[in-house]
């Protein structure tokens, strides 16, 4: 990634967010791909940041699959998390019948 600060990481070239690598604090300014960001609020270590803009409902990639879509529109360098991405995952099983997928 060019011009990206080493407190990020990318996984995979396709995915379209990055890994904060350390706890960056509320008003820290970096660089993510030549453009100059500033966290708004404090994001903790392991968290996600978008790697360009997204659209409501697109994918986002991690590590080269697929982990859940936007639910609104997120800007480049934009915490993601709860408040703006949904999981994809299908469960495999459920608590809610009372039947558990046993693998034997």
């Amino acid at each position: 990634m060019e011009q990206t600060d080493s407190r990020l990481i990318l996984l995979s070239p396709e995915d379209n967010c990055v890994i904060v690598a350390r706890d960056l604090a509320e008003g820290t300014t970096l660089m993510l791909e030549g453009a100059s960001i500033t966290m708004p609020r404090a994001i903790a270590t392991g968290h996600k940041l978008a790697r360009r803009a997204l659209s409501p409902d697109e994918k986002v990639v991690r590590y080269g699959a697929v982990i859940g879509h936007a639910t609104v529109a997120v800007a480049k360098g934009e915490h993601l998390h709860t408040h703006n991405l949904v999981s994809d995952y299908i469960p495999t099983y459920t608590h809610d019948d009372g039947h558990a997928f046993v693998q034997h």
